[in-house]
């Protein structure tokens, strides 16, 4: 995290990854990103964020050549 990251509310989070409320609280529980507890309330760093998309962002493959995912007729 630098010193000039955001944090975000649960709700930012939610609204920028296009989810309901409870995806980014099951994220928090189940520890898979990264988060700050403010007192008692959970604030999660923009780099966080952008660092969970850029990891679970899956690539799309190429159909036009040949591959091993395509059967033979």
């Amino acid at each position: 995290m630098t010193t000039v990251d955001r944090l975000l509310t649960v709700d930012q989070v939610a609204e920028r990854l296009g989810t309901g409320l409870r995806f980014p609280r099951r994220l928090i529980e189940e520890r898979r990103i990264t988060f700050v507890k403010v007192g008692r309330h959970v604030r999660i760093p923009e780099s966080a964020v952008d660092a969970y998309v850029s990891t679970n962002t899956v690539e799309p493959i190429d159909l036009r050549r040949p591959s091993a995912y395509r059967r033979a007729a």
